[in-house]
């Protein structure tokens, strides 16, 4: 059930957000970064303690296997990718090492992932470690890069669309925690509340908005996920073909999507119509709180991928007439 207050909490002040679909991933060895530089989208291979970045892992054809963080710590590396892929990913990166230093554990049970988000976050993680002089240092962290606080490694985060950290937590102190970022003020918030604010903010999903069948550039996530000045990867050639013989050009786009306020909340899968002919298919939707009306994220062919463009979407109701908007819905991330 939505909470008005838990949804005030994430955009105003801090909400806590317990993240227990994520998964981790430890790679140790003097070759991790290299062997990491080889098979993933973004330039990894020289992080340095505290630098993150997000990226992809594609198939030959440029097609998403998974994505994740990556947070190098100086004697180790963790990939923060979602918990149904854990296991999986771990078997597949050890099938791909052959004679480098690298070993590959799934540390998945060991942690569990916080998330607090909002305008006060910094100051909550602070002060809810004991560390009221890391308030400063935590805001500025750019996105991605991560500071180890006593234990407890603070991601800068903005999944929900708000500015904040996903706190990596030894499984044992995890419960703590949580009392602890409560006393400091924050607000539990529910998953479902946490995933209006996510949609609110065009944030694709792995599993809900990417999947295997998705190529980077048709989600949107390449100025994030893809360097264009890095060494080979799997799927590279793909990827590069797009980008500079077909400029871009994919043959569908994930959008956003605005109702009227009356309108029915459309379901994952709802077809996306233009005229007789069907263009898309919704991935996400939700009554967004911000606009007082029903949104969702769809793909759409990229002819009717720009803003302003009309569509119908079949929803249990009938016939919804939308608009197709920017990701972003126009609405910028706080904190």
């Amino acid at each position: 059930m939505f909470s008005a207050e838990q949804y005030r909490a994430l955009r105003g002040a801090a909400g806590v957000v317990r993240r227990a679909d994520r998964g981790l991933l430890r790679l140790t060895g003097t070759d991790r970064l290299t062997f990491l530089q080889g098979v993933l989208t973004n330039d990894v291979g020289g992080l340095q303690a505290g630098d993150g970045r997000y990226a992809a892992l594609l198939t030959a054809n440029g097609r998403m296997i998974a994505d994740m963080r990556v947070l190098e710590l100086g004697d180790s590396t963790l990939l923060d990718v979602a918990g149904s892929q854990a296991a999986s990913l771990r078997d597949r990166f050890d099938m791909s090492i052959f004679t480098e230093d690298v070993q590959v554990a799934d540390q998945s049970a060991a942690f569990h992932q916080i998330g607090v988000h909002g305008p006060l976050a910094a100051r909550l993680v602070a002060d809810a470690l004991h560390r009221p002089d890391q308030a400063d240092v935590l805001t500025a962290l750019s996105l991605d890069a991560h500071r180890d606080l006593d234990g407890v490694i603070a991601i800068a985060s903005q999944d929900f669309g708000v500015g904040g950290f996903d706190l990596l937590a030894p499984s044992d102190a995890a419960d703590g925690l949580t009392t602890a970022l409560l006393a400091a003020g924050g607000v539990i918030v529910d998953p479902e509340v946490a995933e209006v604010a996510r949609i609110e903010a065009g944030q694709p999903k792995f599993g809900i908005d990417m999947d295997e069948d998705t190529i980077p550039l048709e989600a949107g996530i390449e100025p994030r996920a893809i360097s264009l000045t890095k060494g080979c990867y799997v799927g590279q050639e793909i990827i590069i073909r797009m980008l500079h013989r077909g400029q871009g050009r994919v043959a569908k786009r994930l959008v956003g999507l605005t109702f009227e306020p009356s309108a029915t909340v459309p379901a994952k899968g709802d077809a996306i119509k233009a005229g007789d002919r069907q263009v898309g298919t919704v991935t996400s939707a939700t009554r967004s709180p911000a606009f007082e009306r029903p949104i969702a994220m769809g793909y759409v062919h990229r002819d009717f991928a720009e803003a302003g463009t009309r569509v119908i979407v079949i929803t249990t109701a009938g016939e919804q007439s939308a608009v197709v908007t920017g990701l972003a819905f126009g609405l910028k991330a706080e904190g």
